[in-house]
């Protein structure tokens, strides 16, 4: 690690690590003590017109930000120039994609917003959390876009600088120094985008952890059988053995 100022390695060494903690700990916090608040609060229900467009756009777009920051900030830039990927076809690609992706995320959540403010049973719904996870993720992927934007007429290198610094956090080889020579829009970024992580685990976003697995496997429900009929042809598992209901 090069020479930091205190306030550098605040930003950019305690920071990160402070919200990484938050963000794991907090999941277990909440999975441990919060298990059937562990949801999105669906509220499909109230209104689906506008929900069948804002929530394709939003999702569908947060994918391809996720993984164009995965390929950003996670594979080094001699691992793309090494299966042939020059550093020019990958800017054009990432400023392609990324402005889609970040275009359409933004549409799909100010859809999102709209509902959640002029429908009245949803917005009776919305909590103090969710509306402060709106603002961060919606100032987060503002920054995104623009740092996506700007690299069309700027010469820095974010491969060479922030990724670099990203990588080292999970290896704690730290450069703090790089993060501090970045223009300011991406120290913005990550450093709201971290503010984020640590607000995760409070938010209708631990969501994005579950999986409805268990569906694959489970038995059938049945709601109404004749008297003495057969359930399948499976053999009845434990615990799901048939109740009877004794007529009063």
């Amino acid at each position: 690690m090069k020479d930091a100022s205190t306030l550098d390695i605040f930003l950019w060494v305690v920071w990160p690590y402070v919200c990484l903690a938050v963000f794991v700990l907090g999941h277990v916090w909440r999975y441990t003590y919060d298990k059937f608040g562990w949801t999105t609060r669906s509220s499909q229900l109230y209104e689906s017109r506008l929900l069948r467009w804002g929530s394709p756009l939003f999702h569908f777009g947060i994918l391809f930000v996720f993984l164009g920051h995965v390929m950003g900030l996670a594979v080094p830039e001699s691992w793309t120039a090494a299966v042939g990927i020059s550093e020019t076809m990958y800017h054009v690609m990432a400023i392609g994609i990324g402005s889609i992706a970040g275009f359409s995320t933004i549409v799909g959540m100010i859809i999102l917003i709209y509902r959640r403010r002029t429908v009245g049973p949803v917005f009776s719904a919305t909590t103090r959390m969710d509306k402060a996870m709106y603002l961060v993720l919606a100032v987060v992927i503002l920054l995104g876009l623009a740092n996506t934007a700007g690299q069309v007429i700027a010469e820095y290198n974010y491969r060479e600088g922030v990724s670099v610094w990203f990588r080292g956090i999970f290896r704690f080889a730290l450069h703090p120094d790089l993060m501090a020579e970045a223009p300011l829009s991406f120290q913005l970024h990550g450093f709201i985008a971290f503010f984020l992580f640590a607000l995760w685990p409070f938010t209708r976003l631990v969501h994005v952890f579950s999986a409805p697995i268990g569906y694959l496997w489970r038995p059938y429900v049945v709601y109404r059988a004749k008297p003495g009929s057969r359930l399948g042809t499976r053999s009845t598992r434990r615990g799901w053995e048939r109740s009877e209901l004794r007529r009063r």
